[in-house]
């Protein structure tokens, strides 16, 4: 069976698109929101709370390091042939040089998000465009 095929098979309406706001909240009124996504799709409560905690990543860094505006889409999508979750977050890019070191920023509390993303994700990866920079993760939730 062909991806095209197998994607066919995928519910009609599987994407959500939330505009975010840029404020500290944000996160856990965005966690909420996929939550009940999540919820809507019938998913076991384990693998729910993985993708809620790399939304979390993925949001609270937009949050902290880009410019607004920044939007949240919630996918199903197939990887490698399984049912996936996508949780993507897109900015217009960085709030300050990428050179500039974070001053300020406790190290027990900081930097450990893309260690979480890469423990949680089956595939995770960033595309960059002219008007902004989209960081994705995928949830293996499922067989087809």
């Amino acid at each position: 069976m062909s991806v095209a095929q197998l994607s066919a098979e995928l519910p009609e309406d599987v994407t959500y698109v939330f505009p975010l706001p840029h404020a500290p909240e944000a996160a856990a009124v965005m966690r909420r929101r996929v939550r009940a996504v999540l919820t809507d799709w019938d998913l076991s409560a384990d693998v729910a709370e993985d993708v809620v905690l790399l939304a979390s990543e993925l949001l609270t860094n937009a949050i902290a390091h880009a410019l607004p505006p920044a939007t949240l889409r919630v996918s199903q999508v197939l990887v490698d042939a399984h049912k996936a979750v996508r949780i993507e977050v897109t900015d217009t890019g960085p709030a300050a040089p990428a050179d500039r070191p974070a001053s300020g920023l406790d190290p027990d509390e900081h930097g450990r998000g893309i260690g979480i993303v890469m423990a949680l994700s089956a595939r995770h990866g960033v595309r960059e465009r002219a008007d902004g920079t989209t960081w994705w993760a995928d949830v293996v939730v499922g067989p087809r």
